[in-house]
């Protein structure tokens, strides 16, 4: 039985990005379709590889990182893959967790300044 390969548009649709985000993952080697002409086809594997590297990009990590973390699987299997996700994962928690802090820095002293403010229009 064939394997479901979308085409271009089919996987713009699929995963919500524009024509040029797709390009440009093809670009920096993050996906590698089957072309048939200039007819690019995405089989199983590219649909795995684009739903981990959205989720990535969820997370916050940089797109040069996930492309690295991709080819680990390639070259050295899934055990040393999700060994590097572990040490990917408690990097970008850290850095996470210092963001939140400034976000949560940032709105209290916004709220102080606002609650100043009406309080001098009162």
């Amino acid at each position: 039985m064939a394997e479901k390969r979308l085409s271009f548009k089919e996987m713009c649709a699929k995963f919500d990005v524009t024509p040029r985000t797709l390009r440009y993952y093809e670009y920096i080697e993050l996906l590698s379709p089957h072309r048939e002409g200039r007819a690019r086809f995405y089989g199983a594997k590219e649909c795995a590889r684009m739903t981990l590297i959205l989720r990535g990009r969820k997370f916050g990590f940089p797109l040069e990182e996930i492309r690295q973390w991709l080819l680990i699987y390639e070259k050295e299997g899934t055990q040393a893959q999700m060994h590097a996700w572990v040490e990917m994962a408690n990097r970008q928690l850290v850095e996470l967790a210092e963001q939140k802090s400034q976000l949560e820095d940032a709105i209290t002293e916004l709220r102080k300044l606002r609650d100043d403010t009406v309080d001098q229009l009162s």
